[in-house]
């Protein structure tokens, strides 16, 4: 049981943080929440003219001021419910178990209503954003690189349509620096419209025969590869027996 003594002087303790916290949030107009814009906070009038990343600092900046805000008025609800404990006659007893609450215990979070058993803030979340389900690093679940024979468009083949037109990045970001500013993303070498080489000079007919060669600038650069590794194809030479060799036979 807590004398009258402990309970005046934790009392005491839970005026004086109430003040200062009430006084925190008048000075700082609950963290500029009231305001009816992001951009009153500021003093910005629109975004129209701010620079896309500025306008990414200033989110994160708000987002920081609601987390605090909630924090702060968290903090003072529970002080103002250990407060009417106290005028019950409540105060100093778990809220759950009855028990009594140390007055150690007490001293150091006076505002606290529960036993260390029984403290809610013992309780660690595990819930995570929904977001984090859809944005995995790299490309999250839309990257299908890794299932077989995939040739869809996935979510790195929109992210290098984008950076085609232009990113951040410079030569000395990559591991094998790039020879034009136009390539400066990832894979900028990989194939549009087709998978393999071959396939942007190879043609057939409607039935898959009559395979015919159209010369152009990447069938040239395609033999002037092969002649300098002196193989067959870009996967190395081929049996002599092979007579269809991209297509395995039924079995």
């Amino acid at each position: 049981m807590l004398t009258d003594e402990q309970v005046r002087e934790l009392q005491a303790e839970l005026l004086k943080n109430k003040k200062e916290l009430e006084g925190h949030l008048a000075a700082n107009d609950h963290f500029d929440l009231r305001s009816g814009h992001a951009h009153e906070s500021t003093g910005e009038l629109s975004s129209y003219d701010n620079h896309p990343g500025d306008e990414g600092t200033e989110l994160f900046e708000r987002e920081k001021d609601i987390a605090l805000n909630d924090h702060a008025e968290y903090q003072l609800k529970k002080i103002n419910l250990a407060l009417q404990a106290i005028e019950t006659g409540s105060y100093g007893k778990c809220e759950t178990c009855g028990n009594d609450i140390p007055f150690e215990r007490l001293k150091a979070v006076p505002d606290t209503r529960f036993c260390i058993e029984h403290t809610l803030d013992r309780t660690v979340s595990h819930n995570r954003p929904i977001e984090e389900g859809v944005l995995i690093p790299p490309f999250g679940k839309f990257d299908l690189d890794d299932k077989e024979e995939n040739v869809g468009f996935d979510a790195e083949d929109s992210w290098q349509e984008v950076a085609s037109w232009g990113t951040s990045e410079t030569p000395s970001d990559f591991i094998e620096p790039k020879t034009d500013y136009n390539e400066m993303y990832i894979e900028s070498e990989e194939n549009i419209g087709y998978v393999e080489d071959f396939e942007n000079f190879v043609g057939n007919d409607i039935t898959g025969k009559e395979i015919k060669v159209y010369p152009n600038k990447q069938h040239e650069k395609y033999e002037e590869e092969l002649d300098k590794e002196d193989i067959m194809t870009s996967f190395g030479d081929l049996p002599a027996y092979e007579h269809d060799p991209y297509v395995e036979k039924d079995k």
